[in-house]
């Protein structure tokens, strides 16, 4: 394949039909998207749903589908995204089932800085966490989605399938608020020669580009890790109204009624160790 732009940079052409095989499971901005057309949403909302379900473990169900994500992935309009993620499924077909589930549980288990947990980036191991947390789950509830408490709210492919069902702005909103915690991720992948990078490099063809704030931070993250507290941490949902509520919390309007989605993939973890 050709040489591909930085992941910070590409737009999506429209979309190709969306098969039944994708499940759904489940930065402070510096600008939001574009105003999209209809047929640019849906192709960009096909690309997050694409992530959202590479990035999840590799059970059986997965892999058995391999050669029809391959297929997916072929029919998408020509895009930097797209060619990431043709890099990654072509790997992604080719493992045996086992190394892919030990792959993948040494790179998203077993190592802080390409953890999927996305408010770990943001807030360590704080009390700001159980917070965020909380907040990230009352943006749910507000916009209707019930994740149905299977996985975390900050875990990364729950966020992704958010961002595709809710759509390119108050959707991918939690996305751009941690945009450094994914430039982590995607380097971390990246230094460990992981083909995962690709899937992370795809997604952050759609974020605004890195500012050099975000590039220093993440410098930062990666000499000194994330914050540290050395108190417990609670559970996520006993911060009541706000207490320990960082800068520009968001305050969800009422909640709208609920809508069912299949739950989120099981995990292996409640987080990074």
């Amino acid at each position: 394949m050709s040489p591909l732009p930085s992941p910070s940079a590409g737009r999506l052409g429209g979309p190709p039909s969306i098969p039944g095989l994708v499940r759904t499971r489940v930065r402070a901005a510096v600008r939001r998207p574009a105003r999209l057309t209809p047929e640019e949403t849906a192709g960009r909302a096909l690309i997050l749903r694409l992530v959202s379900l590479l990035l999840q473990y590799p059970d059986s169900e997965l892999t058995s589908a391999r050669t029809e994500l391959t297929t997916v992935v072929e029919a998408l309009p020509a895009s930097p995204a797209a060619e990431y993620l043709a890099r990654f499924t072509d790997w992604f077909a080719a493992q045996d089932p086992e190394v892919l589930e030990r792959h993948y549980v040494e790179m998203f288990d077993l190592r802080r800085k390409s953890s999927l947990y996305l408010t770990y980036y943001l807030h360590g191991d704080t009390r700001r966490r159980g917070m965020a947390l909380l907040t990230l789950n009352q943006r749910y509830k507000a916009a209707g989605w019930d994740t149905d408490g299977g996985e975390l709210p900050d875990h990364l492919p729950v966020v992704l399938e958010f961002a595709a069902l809710v759509g390119p702005g108050g959707g991918e909103a939690p996305l751009r608020q941690h945009r450094r915690g994914l430039e982590l991720i995607h380097q971390a992948l990246t230094d460990a020669d992981s083909s995962y990078r690709h899937v992370l490099a795809a997604l952050l063809t759609l974020l605004p580009p890195p500012t050099d704030a975000d590039r220093a931070a993440v410098a930062r993250l990666v000499a000194e890790g994330p914050p540290n507290e050395e108190v417990g941490l609670d559970p996520y949902g006993t911060y009541g109204d706000g207490e320990f509520a960082p800068p520009g919390t968001f305050v969800p309007p009422a909640a709208a009624a609920s809508t069912c989605v299949p739950p989120a993939p099981t995990s292996r973890t409640e987080g990074p160790r």
